[in-house]
Order: structure tokens, then C-alpha cells, then sequence
């Protein structure tokens, strides 16, 4: 962004005048400069942000500073109505009060009516609390010279009260308080009336304040309006504007029509300092007044628009919508002529609705006039043509007109496959089959291969509805060799399959066979069309040497499409994971337990890859943890993918699996070697009677062969603790196996411990738990 002799320091910022970073850089240096240095820094600013009301604030306090009053009033005349922000009206109402301070009462008559006309656009605002309260201190010091001054005074200032109540603002409740203690100061007898009939008023302004202020809380204030770029950022404030504008327009304090339409009005020109160049607010604003019955401000609104975005199409058709719907034909054909410009560089969608709009307003010969003015434009395309032949055939009821536009075009755009459809649509509402063939004889001999598949199948499709089986079948084996000769190989060698039959005996959702039917032909017909594509040669695992041959097997003799990007796995190699730190391998006595674990796991990939894999997948299993060691050596052989989960369960639930310290990663609980399991009571607390034991409690204690009474109550410490920490399962099939377990792992614990004391637990479902040794 250059100003001047001023650069910013980005060139990416000079590049990008939407830049907010660069702006903000920006604007605090033009508050270091003098007036006359700031004054052009301001305006390309504005220029770009025109209803940023922080730049327009800077702007005029850099003005009021130096005493310029008449720059001030320029400046605030240009962006008050458009920056509905409490601060920027601040300082305009500060302004008016410096000005007409020492001019008696005519200068406070003068602030009077900038006090109303402020709060008449921004009272509504949840922040105006102090802007009335501003108000009425100011009212409360005029001075009064007799009685009838002092009751009019007072009168003044009870209505600026009952107006400030009815707000749903940040100072609502203060309002209230000041206003009951004003009434009560003027008044008791004559307060309680009328704070009884302001009650509702107020608590329902109250109530509404509460739910307004959520949706308030969700927009940024101090975000500048740039196009949208899709950010989320600019999404959220899109939908939090939009949810505010939902909840103002469905008028949740049901107020008046005319107050509530004053505060929704409010809020859109509010949104709109934000969302500038957002075109959907700008519709939905001007459609909204539409719909009030204000059709006059709903056009204002969209000048307004077009001037904000005067690249945008959508919002002129959609304002020579307004204008013609009542009514105003020529102003709405001057929008339109808007869009065609010059004629030289209009679109072709702008012609197609002028058209259009001709004939519904002026007839069938301007709209012919500007055909034949629109098909001389060198930007003309197929589209002008389709349009205008079918509004003649339908709107006209002109065949024959219709016909020859349709031929004329045909001579310009025979190389374009979508006007030959719409060209032979036109002729099968005609029911003319004989220049149907011809026409599509004619473009299929002069389009490419390439750019005639969906002429051909419109062909095979007419001929499959409308001939006979001889042609039927003769524009079928036709297309098939027509398309054999592009890059579709693939169908030649569906000659005789049954998609064919599927296709000339199907109509519309009707199928001559089932669903299963034709997902297994789509499957088919897409191998098909990918078995014989080129292949690329692919690397073996091995290294980049062994490139002779491809693995045996259907892709040997497959070939795989160009386009497709394959990895290089010339260097593949087996994952190898680290041992981490803390880590202790199980001793040669799991050794077992690891090739059992394994033993029945198919790894087909171990046994395809070379030699070197099996070191590799050592190394891998010495790195097993050990408690997915345990689990994997009690899992039995599976066959299919899907194991018995009851089964699966049960193992689970009968394993000795180790269970890991909380908080440390890496570590078990368990001791290597037959060295004594610490006990987890020391970890989780006292061995008291807790909430429901869950399935991890009933562990069996089959694999640690200890005949010390010490080494048991210490693994019952153990097993007590984990199940006063776990909650109970809520399906059956765990119950039932939680049951099982505790009843064996009771009778074990019985049986070691039947000559010197006993071990009981309590139902499992109850949550009761007692032990006893003797």
C-alpha cells in the first residue's frame, strides 16, 4: 500500500490493499502526523473502508484537535448515517456541545436536537446506556426560570426515561433505578402509577436484554469489512450476524411494528459496516424492506449496494426485480443496460435476460430486434441461440422460427455437443425422427471422437426408444467402434455383454434385472475398462534391482493407468520401533510365551517378503510389551476375519494381564524373573469396603506359584483395590462373566489358603466386600 512518499514494509501489504495488518500500521502513523500529512493518509484509508467508524473517529478527533469545525461537519456529515458505532456518536454529540456551549440557550436547544437525532439511529444500540444517561444529565441541568420551565423540564426528562427503559442495553437495570428514583423525588403518589404500568415494560426489556446480549457477545467489533475470503473466521461472524438478525426480526420483546421495524433497521445497517461486501446481507436488507411494505427504501438499499459492490451481477438483476414488479419498466431496462455496457464485452447470460425481459414487457419484435443485434457480437455463443429459438417455440408458439435459429446456429456451432443435444431435443418435441438421424449424422461426421460420447449415446438412446431392432443394434456396434478408437479401450470389450441389454430394455427407473444385478455390471464394467490400461513397472520390496519381474497373479497381467501416482517401494522396509526408556523386556521364560503369542498370527506379508525380514521381525516381537504378549498367547487360532467377540470377551476377562501404573508410561507393575508383584494398595488407598468391584478384580493368580501367606493377602491387597476403583458393567454378558471368574478365582483362593485362614469377597453385583484371615 503506497501513499504518497509512504510505503508499508510488506510488499505482499503493498500488493493486497485489503490488507487489515498494513491498515491498522496505517492509521497509527497518520496519528504521529501533522493534519495536513494525515488528511490524504486518512482518505485512501476510508476509501477503502468506508464504514470502518475507528478510521472515521481518528479522522475527526485529528480535526477537532486542531479547532477546523468546518472539516469536522464535512467529515461527520459523510459517515454518521453509515457508522451507526456509540463511540464515533460520542464524539459528534461532544463536538455539538463544544460548539454551542457559550451560546446561551439557543446553543443548548441546538444540542437538544443532536441528542435526539442521536439517539433516534443509535438508542437501539446494547451499548446507548450511557448516551442516555448522558442525555439526561444533560436535560436535568437546563435551568429553569419559573414553574411551567421546571414542569417542562421534568416532563422532558420523564420521557427520555420511559424511552431508555424500553432499550435492552448494558444499563438497563441503572436506568431503572435512576427512573424510579426520579419519579419518586417528583412525586410519590404519582410514581406508584406510573412505575406500576412501566414494570412489565421494563422486565420485559430486561429479559430480552439477557438473550440479546449472547448473540452480541459472538461478534467482533473491532473487525474491518474486506471481501469475503472463506476464513473461519469471517464464517463465524457471517452466522453470528446472521443469528442476531433472526432474533431482531422475529421481534422477541413484541414491541410496536414501527419500533421493532426502527431496531431491525438498526441492526442491518449495524451488520452492514461489517459485512459490506457481503451481497446476501445486502438482499436480504432490501428484501426485508420489500417485504415491510417499504419497496421505496428497499430501492435505496440496493443503490446503496451497487455502489458498495459494483461488480455484481446477481444484485442488479435481482434490483431490476424491484423496479419491475412495480412497475418502473424503464428504470429496471436501464439496469439492464447497465449490464450489457458497451455491448462488446457483455456476457451472455446479460443478452439471454434482456431477451427475456423485451419480450415480457415490449414484445415479441424487440426481443427479436436484439437477437438479431446480440447474435453479431463476437462474444456471442450457443447459449443466445438455444435461448431465444426456445422461447420462440414455447412463449410464441412459433416452430417454424424456432427451426430456423436452430439451423442457423448449427452452421456457427456444429463442433459443440450441447447444442446438438438441445438442437435434437427440440426436433423430438417436433416428433421429426427423420431429421433427428440426419442431424445427429451430420455431427457425429464432423465432431472428433473424443468430443462425440455424449452425442452417441444420445443417438443409441433415441434409436433404443424410438427404432427398430435392425437400426437399434447397427448405431450401437457403430458407437463401439467409433469410441474403440479413443481412450476408451475399455468399451470394445463390452461387445455382446449384458450391459447392452440392460440399456435397450431399461426406461426410465425401470431396470430389467435387480439391484444386485447392476451393481455386479458397474463392478464389471469398470474392470473391464481397467485391466487393459497401460502399467507403469513397479519396484519389488527387495530394492531397486529386482525390477525384472512383477509378483505372478492377475496384476502381472493387468496394466495400470498413467495418471495414477504409485509410491516408490524400492526402499520399503519393515517398521522397526525403538525400545523407549523404562522399558524391561520379558526373560527367556516369556520367550515361549511370545512365540505362542504368534504362533497364531498369518502375517502374509512376512512370508512374501524376502530374506532379512525374519531378523526384523524378531526385533519386533522382542519390543512387545509384555502384557500384549500375555493377551496375544491366550487368544486361540481364528479363522475369517471376524473372531467370536463372546469369546474374545471371556479370554479377556480370564487373562492375567498386567495392569499399568497410572501416570507412568512405559512401566508394569508386574516384577521380570518370579520376583514378588508389588501390592497396587499402596497406590490406590485403604482396603476398605468401596462401590461395585468391576471384572478386573477377579483376576485367576494361576501363574504366580507362591505358597507364602504373605505373597497372597498382598495379592488380594492387590485385586481389592483395583476393584474398588473400577464401576460395574452394565451389559449382561460381562456380569455373567464377572460371576464366573470371581467364583474361580474364590475357590482357588480357598483351596491355598484352607490350613492357615480364608479369603472371602461379597456379591459382586451388591458392592458388599469382606475379608478375613486367620
Amino acid at each position: 500500500m503506497v501513499i504518497e512518499d509512504k510505503t508499508m514494509g510488506d510488499d505482499k501489504a503493498a500488493e493486497d490493499k485489503y490488507n487489515v495488518e498494513a491498515a491498522d500500521i496505517l492509521a497509527n502513523e497518520a496519528q504521529r502526523l501533522p493534519i495536513t500529512e494525515a488528511v490524504p493518509v486518512y482518505e485512501q484509508l476510508l476509501a477503502l473502508f468506508p464504514t470502518a467508524a475507528k478510521y472515521w473517529k481518528q479522522y475527526v478527533e485529528a480535526h477537532m484537535a486542531v479547532s477546523n469545525d468546518d472539516a469536522t461537519k464535512q467529515i461527520f456529515s459523510r459517515c454518521l448515517l453509515n457508522c451507526l458505532q456509540i463511540p464515533l456518536w460520542r464524539c459528534y454529540i461532544r463536538f455539538i456541545r463544544k460548539v454551542n456551549e457559550k451560546k446561551g440557550v439557543e446553543g443548548q436547544e441546538e444540542t437538544r436536537k443532536a441528542f435526539d437525532f442521536m439517539l433516534s439511529y443509535v438508542g437501539a444500540d446494547i451499548a446507548s446506556g450511557p448516551v442516555w444517561m448522558e442525555y439526561i444529565t444533560f436535560l436535568k441541568s437546563l435551568p429553569a426560570q419559573n414553574t411551567q420551565e421546571e414542569s417542562q423540564r421534568m416532563t422532558a426528562v420523564r420521557k427520555v426515561y420511559q424511552k431508555a427503559i424500553l432499550n435492552p442495553t448494558h444499563h438497563i437495570e441503572q436506568l431503572w433505578k435512576d427512573y424510579e428514583n426520579f419519579e419518586n423525588s417528583v412525586s410519590r403518589q404519582l410514581a406508584k402509577g406510573l412505575l406500576s404500568e412501566y414494570q412489565p415494560k421494563y422486565n420485559s426489556a430486561r429479559a430480552v436484554y439477557r438473550e440479546r446480549k449472547k448473540y452480541v457477545d459472538e461478534i467482533d467489533w473491532n473487525m474491518l469489512a474486506v471481501p469475503p475470503s472463506g476464513s473461519y473466521k469471517e464464517e463465524m461472524q457471517w452466522m453470528a450476524w446472521k443469528r442476531l438478525l433472526a432474533f431482531e426480526t422475529g421481534n422477541p420483546q413484541r414491541i410496536d411494528s414501527a419500533s421493532s421495524n426502527k431496531r431491525i433497521t438498526f441492526t442491518y445497517e449495524q451488520c452492514l459496516m461489517y459485512m459490506y461486501h457481503y451481497p446476501d446481507i445486502w438482499y436480504d436488507y432490501a428484501t426485508w424492506h420489500a417485504k415491510s411494505g417499504s419497496v421505496d427504501a428497499a430501492v435505496k438499499v440496493f443503490q446503496r449496494a451497487l455502489k458498495a459492490l459494483p461488480d455484481s451481477e446477481m444484485l442488479r438483476y435481482a434490483y431490476a426485480e424491484v423496479e419491475e414488479s412495480r412497475g418502473e419498466i424503464q428504470s429496471a431496462k436501464k439496469i439492464y443496460e447497465s449490464l450489457l455496457g458497451d455491448g462488446v464485452n457483455a456476457t451472455t447470460l446479460s443478452h439471454i435476460q434482456f431477451i427475456r425481459f423485451l419480450r415480457r414487457t415490449e414484445g415479441v419484435e424487440a426481443a427479436r430486434n436484439h437477437f438479431l443485434d446480440a447474435r453479431k457480437s463476437p462474444n456471442c455463443t450457443y447459449h443466445v441461440y438455444v435461448a431465444y429459438a426456445m422461447m420462440a417455440f414455447c412463449l410464441d408458439k412459433d416452430r417454424e422460427v424456432a427451426h430456423k435459429v436452430f439451423e442457423v446456429g448449427l452452421k456457427r456451432f456444429m463442433h459443440e455437443p450441447v447444442y446438438i443435444l438441445e438442437y435434437a431435443d427440440f426436433l423430438t418435441r417436433l416428433n421429426d425422427d427423420r431429421n433427428i438421424r440426419a442431424l445427429f449424422e451430420r455431427a457425429l461426421s464432423s465432431l472428433p471422437p473424443e468430443e462425440s460420447v455424449e452425442v452417441w449415446k444420445r443417438f443409441t438412446h433415441f434409436e433404443q426408444t424410438y427404432g427398430d431392432l435392425a437400426s437399434m443394434l447397427k448405431v450401437e456396434q457403430r458407437r463401439k467402434e467409433a469410441l474403440s478408437r479413443t481412450g476408451e479401450e475399455g468399451v470394445s470389450a463390452l461387445e455382446g455383454s449384458l450391459q447392452d441389454v440392460v440399456s435397450r430394455y431399461s426406461f426410465m427407473d425401470l431396470w430389467p434385472c435387480s439391484s444386485k444385478d447392476l451393481d455386479h455390471l458397474a463392478r464389471q464394467e469398470w474392470f473391464v475398462k481397467n485391466i487393459n490400461k497401460k502399467e507403469e513397472k513397479l519396484a519389488l520390496p527387495n530394492g531397486p534391482g529386482s525390477t525384472d519381474k512383477v509378483s505372478t497373479g492377475l496384476i502381472s497381467n493387468s496394466t495400470v493407468s498413467a495418471k495414477v501416482v504409485y509410491p516408490d517401494t524400492s526402499k520399503m522396509m519393515i517398521y522397526d520401533p525403538r525400545q523407549k526408556s523404562g522399558m524391561e523386556i520379558l526373560p527367556s521364560a516369556t520367550a515361549s510365551g511370545v512365540s505362542a503369542a504368534f504362533s497364531n498370527i498369518s502375517n502374509p506379508t512376512v512370508a512374501i517378503v524376502g530374506d532379512g525380514t525374519t531378523n526384523a521381525f524378531d526385533e519386533l516381537l522382542k519390543a512387545t510389551p509384555p502384557a500384549l504378549v500375555a493377551f496375544l498367547a491366550s487368544l486361540p487360532a481364528v479363522e475369517g476375519p471376524t473372531p467370536d467377540v463372546d469369546v474374545v470377551l471371556s479370554i479377556c476377562l480370564q487373562s492375567d494381564i498386567p495392569a499399568g501404573q497410572t501416570g507412568k508410561s512405559g512401566t508394569y507393575p508386574m516384577q521380570l524373573s518370579g520376583g514378588p508383584a508389588p501390592s497396587t494398595s499402596d497406590l490406590s488407598g485403604s482396603s476398605k469396603a468401596h462401590p461395585i468391584p468391576s471384572a478386573s478384580s477377579f483376576k485367576p493368580t494361576r501363574d504366580r506359584q507362591s505358597g507364602k501367606r504373605k505373597d497372597l493377602d498382598r495379592q488380594e491387597d492387590d485385586e481389592t483395590a483395583t476393584v474398588q476403583s473400577q464401576p460395574l458393567p452394565r451389559d449382561a454378558f460381562r456380569i455373567r462373566q464377572i460371576q464366573k471368574a470371581r467364583v474361580s478365582t474364590v475357590s482357588k483362593a480357598r483351596g491355598a489358603t484352607s490350613q492357615t485362614g480364608s479369603a472371602s469377597y461379597g456379591s459382586a453385583l451388591s458392592g458388599d466386600l469382606s475379608g478375613s484371615t486367620g
